[in-house]
């Protein structure tokens, strides 16, 4: 079985996202998001399709038949355009159905397909255990993107620590952690020369790609860093 904290805060984002959605007014949906090349609509659109690539996973530990989350990477794009295209109201129900489609994949898998082992889009095997985390780093995440009110300092500390230590790890794999160490409170990350420090929701914006670093400190200016996905 997965962990059920895992559970707990994914359904906590799910409730975030759904806030940050509802102070939306349709006219909103072509405003820009933080995400740059994406508007709100295709952040929604996005969400709404990673539920269902998701979907797919279990699916594949459930029956031990390999379903990818897409059929390729230019089918995942042609998706998120496609259901981008639609008019607010019914990508809001699209969302809320797709949402609900996952729910019931999670609680109606066997305990057993919990330890199956999946590929991710990037190719990384993982098990299915991992799937419930996989969808609080997109629904917290994009719950920022969507520039709707909610921000990371809405996101629960312990989620924004894990989603820190994701970056991180996402970095080793590609063997491009930058040369920084980085203090938020008691939390510590990397071991690199260029110490940064400041608020947890500011050192969370700043490591996923959705600040330049406002409202931290550094020796001297706050360097980039590379891409997070």
């Amino acid at each position: 079985m997965t962990d059920p904290e895992t559970l707990a805060w994914w359904e906590d984002g799910e409730r975030l996202f759904g806030t940050a959605l509802g102070r939306m007014t349709d006219e909103e949906f072509d405003g820009p998001s933080l995400l740059p090349g994406w508007d709100r609509r295709h952040v929604v659109a996005h969400v709404t399709r990673n539920a269902d690539g998701l979907v797919n996973l279990l699916t594949w530990a459930r029956t031990g038949v390999e379903t990818p989350m897409y059929p390729s990477p230019e089918a995942r794009e042609a998706g998120i355009a496609e259901t981008a295209a639609l008019d607010p109201p019914r990508l809001r129900v699209e969302l809320i159905a797709a949402t609900a489609r996952l729910a019931d994949a999670v609680r109606g898998l066997p305990d057993a397909a919990w330890s199956v082992e999946l590929r991710t889009m990037q190719g990384r095997s993982v098990p299915a255990s991992v799937v419930p985390w996989m969808r609080c780093l997109e629904v917290y995440v994009h719950a920022v993107d969507l520039d709707a009110g909610v921000g990371f300092g809405d996101v629960p500390e312990e989620v924004q620590a894990a989603v820190v230590d994701e970056v991180f790890r996402a970095w080793e794999r590609r063997d491009e952690v930058p040369d920084v160490v980085v203090f938020a409170g008691d939390r510590e990350w990397g071991s690199g020369a260029v110490a940064v420090s400041g608020p947890l929701p500011a050192v969370t914006a700043w490591l996923t790609g959705r600040s330049r670093g406002d409202g931290l400190a550094a020796d001297g200016d706050v360097p980039a860093v590379p891409r997070w996905v």
